[in-house]
């Protein structure tokens, strides 16, 4: 009447009744443990792939694709230069820049910065900057206004808002009759911006290029020019060619080459923190095994009374297969749901419990962003879902080769 009957009894031993219900509230633990497991694997997964994401792409705001410098620190015909990589299809903008290293002077403290003297019209084409402005603007930006933007985070340190006036002093000295002084120069800060990474908040300032030029005693070259490419992943071989294309003498940067160790190391510590979870949902499914062990013991008179009205060895080993797997896949499809629903709801979810315990789960100087990232990718899902489902069927083929062994005289004999 019930096919296949090995599903049927395996559907029976897994019910309550008074008798068995030790056992059934075991096999719930069983389902509780592989769900909630399979459930944490995929909430921190989900939390590794929103922080790459998230950092990629508050790098890319700020952080052109590429760059190509000088050897000497600096490019003449940084005009030639541009004009050979804007005339790439797969170049979406370029814009020459200054950099250097100086420290910010105000009132009240004092801050090293790396310094970027930018020409504001090209440099829109290149970064995102100014849709991260959160107060005053770059429009004050011009040449010789000795104007200066810097980060939240270094305002705040400085304890200077829009308006106020700091010193700008570089790295380059000056010789004097009294030994070599640093050259330094009064700036105005007109604007201030948030990218939500620390590192660049606290330590970035952008000036007009020509005034960083005239600071860093360069003239009118420039340090190197930015690229911006349609394909960012493609940035390396596109900057390459560029610079083939320009006669070489030149270092080419790109944006995988210059966070290649972060990105690397969040790759890794994925690699392991999965590894590591992993055995967490082993041990989990593998209390099926005691489960099933449990259930063989009980079932002993059962098992021989079905062999004795031909069932045969194999018929009682998919039973407990069956019961094993059943548990297994509940429990996977459990987690399932409760780590989807997690991890696409994980921010508010994150914003309630730090709101109600008066904690951080997120410190920006030590992970570069301010909120708990998330990100669900279908890889990652199959990924976990199939090896808990797979370590779940293979915990119970020992409970079921035992039940398949059971000798059936034996049984009823000590019944």
């Amino acid at each position: 009447m019930y096919r296949p009957v090995e599903l049927f009894i395996a559907l029976r031993h897994l019910r309550s009744r008074n008798r068995n219900r030790f056992v059934s509230f075991i096999s719930l633990i069983s389902v509780v443990g592989i769900a909630l497991s399979v459930a944490v694997l995929m909430v921190v997964l989900s939390v590794m792939n929103g922080f790459e994401a998230e950092v990629k792409d508050r790098i890319l705001e700020v952080v052109p694709h590429a760059s190509i410098t000088g050897i000497g620190g600096r490019i003449e015909d940084w005009k030639e230069l541009s004009s050979t990589a804007a005339g790439r299809d797969d170049v979406v903008g370029v814009a020459p820049f200054v950099d250097g290293q100086g420290m910010l002077v105000s009132d009240a403290e004092t801050a090293g910065i790396e310094l970027r003297g930018i020409l504001p019209e090209m440099e829109r084409s290149v970064a995102r900057v100014e849709d991260l402005i959160v107060a005053g603007g770059f429009d004050g930006l011009a040449d010789r206004g000795y104007k200066i933007v810097i980060g939240r985070v270094l305002a705040e340190r400085l304890q200077v808002k829009v308006g106020d006036s700091v010193v700008l002093l570089v790295t380059e000295g000056s010789m004097t009759p009294i030994g070599l002084m640093p050259r330094m120069r009064r700036f105005e800060v007109i604007g201030i911006f948030y990218a939500g990474m620390y590192d660049i908040d606290r330590s970035l300032a952008y000036t007009h290029m020509g005034d960083a030029g005239r600071l860093s005693r360069i003239g009118d070259a420039a340090t190197g020019v930015s690229v911006s490419v349609s394909d960012p992943l493609a940035a390396p071989e596109i900057i390459r060619e560029i610079a083939r294309q320009y006669g070489g003498n030149v270092y080419v940067s790109d944006w995988t080459r210059q966070h290649a160790n972060f990105f690397r190391s969040i790759e890794l510590t994925k690699s392991i923190i999965f590894i590591i979870l992993l055995m967490v949902v082993a041990v989990a499914a593998f209390n099926i095994v005691s489960t099933l062990v449990m259930v063989v013991r009980e079932k002993s008179s059962e098992i021989a009374i079905l062999r004795s009205m031909g069932a045969s060895a194999t018929n009682i080993l998919w039973i407990f297969v069956a019961e094993g797997t059943l548990i297994g896949f509940a429990g996977t499809i459990m987690g399932l749901l409760a780590g989807t629903v997690l991890a696409l709801n994980l921010a508010s979810v994150a914003g309630v419990i730090e709101s109600v315990l008066g904690i951080s789960f997120i410190a920006p100087d030590v992970y570069f962003i301010s909120e708990l990232p998330s990100r669900l990718e279908f890889s990652d899902v199959w990924r976990v879902c199939l090896v808990a489902f797979l370590l779940a069927v293979s915990a119970t083929i020992y409970p079921a080769l035992r039940g398949a062994w059971t000798n059936p005289a034996t049984a009823l004999r000590h019944d």
